[in-house]
């Protein structure tokens, strides 16, 4: 068997971080730059008509609290396994993000935090994350149902409903069925086996940061003076993230997912498309670009454990 030098494995790894925090870069300058919807020079001004220092701050600080909650999650899961601190979690958590912006869905972010663990325990960090990302897909599920019904698209709403409710049926029914030695009852049993007061506080944290981040989108159409009624707002709102969420993307391609939701189903309420753009892309800035940002020094900082 070939041994690699230690030397040439060091020098390997760093080339592949270099490589995940270069492409994070291109995939976010490429697409703010190639956005055909996005004018700039109009972005430009607008921003500077309604940028304020506290407005700036008040955007930022919810920013910061989506982020912050989902670390908190994380730190909460994995305490099922072993204590981290809060700073290992946050390392974990923006570490694993910028692996996955160009991954299909985020799948890379699965692939990143497993590997600040043993091998041995792969498969179980693989399991936390999907529970950790599992329940903020239902809550967007049963809000963005909620927010179909509001807007009279019931049949839409009717169509999801019983989807869900043949789902969990067909799910308690076929329980027993295996797949690849897998089965649902296997599954649940592995949900059960983490304490309730984990399951609780991980819902908890998983609603108050789809609170947050529905909020923070409504606060910026607010600060671009869109005058909508709050539960019409919130509404389309949870739809469009519902709905956009549902569809296979990249996370650097999620801005331009969630705008074109956003401007079909907000121009049906008569706002401005280039405000709908503007919105959705600096939604992404602010819960994607920025972390991504602060993510790719814990890339470059990552150190595999045979190190």
């Amino acid at each position: 068997m070939i041994t690699i030098p230690h030397k040439a494995k060091q020098f390997g790894v760093f080339i592949i971080k270099l490589l995940i925090v270069t492409a994070a870069f291109y995939f976010i300058y490429d697409q703010l730059a190639h956005n055909d919807k996005l004018n700039w020079g109009e972005f430009t001004s607008l921003v500077k008509e309604k940028a304020s220092f506290w407005g700036i701050l008040f955007l930022l600080a919810f920013s910061f609290v989506n982020r912050f909650l989902e670390i908190l999650k994380w730190q909460n899961l994995v305490s099922f396994l072993k204590p981290i601190s809060l700073g290992e979690s946050t390392k974990q958590v923006l570490g694993a993000l910028t692996a996955g912006i160009f991954t299909p869905n985020g799948l890379g972010e699965y692939a990143g935090k497993a590997l600040y663990f043993d091998k041995k325990k792969t498969k179980k960090i693989i399991f936390l994350n999907l529970i950790c990302n599992g329940i903020q897909m239902i809550l967007t599920i049963i809000f963005g149902t909620i927010g179909l019904f509001i807007l009279g698209y019931w049949h839409w709403a009717m169509a999801i409903t019983g989807l869900s409710i043949f789902f969990i049926l067909f799910s308690f029914l076929s329980k027993k069925m295996k797949i690849k030695g897998y089965s649902i009852e296997k599954l649940l049993f592995k949900i059960n086996e983490i304490p309730k007061e984990i399951h609780q506080k991980n819902n908890l944290l998983a609603l108050c940061r789809y609170l947050v981040f529905s909020h923070q989108y409504y606060f910026l159409f607010l600060a671009f003076d869109v005058d909508l009624p709050y539960l019409t707002m919130m509404a389309t709102i949870a739809t469009v993230y519902f709905l956009a969420s549902s569809l296979p993307s990249f996370q650097f391609l999620d801005f331009a997912v969630k705008g074109s939701m956003a401007v079909f189903f907000f121009g049906k309420l008569g706002v401005n498309e280039l405000i709908v753009v503007f919105i959705s892309t600096l939604m992404w800035f602010l819960n994607v670009v920025l972390p991504v940002v602060i993510g790719s020094y814990y890339v470059l900082k990552f150190k595999p454990k045979w190190e």
